[in-house]
């Protein structure tokens, strides 16, 4: 099934406004962590489990994310990237260890994590709306391969997923277009017909944008989504069940599909 982008009444046009132009949508894309599944909380539990202190998420926030610009460098794998910030981290706060004593470390703390991993609670109904009719779902996302997977098929959202695209893999992570066009190339749709989710503006829905296709950041933070960021040209949302009312303008009167 095709859906018009242009919105028609009922429509709230201030709300969604006439960005799309009458395309067709084909495919929605949707970046993993924090977007489909409640990373950051389980990695900041698990870290407080770790070392019985509630006060240390920005340092690992901020270690984490100049080591994982490393990998998106390319400089580092994964497995390299998650000793190294690990044994960096601990020296921070004055535990320094060894390698051996670092991968320890990081491996116990990854299995409390993946212990507390949670889909969120408006991504099963979008994604049973989107499988209903017949649009086609992408994962894109800048982690590792077999760890976003893995969670994945865990978590029971794998069945939805036509496709993940993965960065190691393709060769270029987000915001780069390429990883965005692998995506639209695996689910036979061109940029203009597919939309790309994710918590991120600028590695997300800019870099979307920027590649042809509907950004949308998602904010879950906010209290409700209003309409185009002028700024940008992508839309902003405050939760997955606005997706529907995206797509489909008329939502409200046809209601979703009825999941297969």
């Amino acid at each position: 099934m095709e859906f018009a982008l242009a919105p028609t009444e009922p429509c709230d046009a201030q709300s969604y406004p006439n960005m799309w132009d009458g395309s067709v949508l084909r495919a929605v894309c949707f970046d993993i962590d924090d977007t489909l599944i409640d990373f950051t909380s389980a990695s900041r539990d698990a870290l407080t489990a770790m070392t019985g202190r509630d006060d240390l998420w920005p340092l690992w926030d901020c270690v984490t994310e100049a080591h994982v610009a490393m990998v998106v460098a390319g400089d580092l794998d994964y497995p390299t990237m998650h000793r190294r910030r690990t044994k960096e981290f601990l020296a921070e706060i004055g535990m320094p260890v060894s390698d051996h004593d670092a991968a320890r470390f990081e491996r116990s703390r990854a299995a409390v994590m993946r212990s507390s991993f949670r889909v969120f609670d408006d991504v099963l109904p979008c994604l049973d709306w989107l499988r209903a009719a017949g649009v086609s779902i992408a994962a894109v996302t800048n982690a590792s391969g077999s760890h976003q997977r893995a969670k994945l098929d865990s978590l029971g959202l794998g069945r939805f997923i036509d496709h993940v695209a993965i960065a190691g893999e393709v060769g270029a992570a987000k915001p780069d277009p390429m990883i965005f066009h692998s995506a639209c190339a695996a689910l036979d749709c061109e940029p203009s017909e597919a939309m790309h989710v994710g918590d991120r503006l600028r590695t997300d829905a800019i870099g979307a944008r920027a590649a042809g296709m509907w950004g949308a950041w998602l904010n879950r933070g906010e209290q409700g989504g209003d309409a185009v960021d002028a700024d940008s040209g992508v839309l902003r949302i405050a939760s997955l069940a606005e997706i529907p009312e995206l797509l489909v303008c008329e939502f409200a009167q046809l209601g979703a599909p009825e999941p297969r």
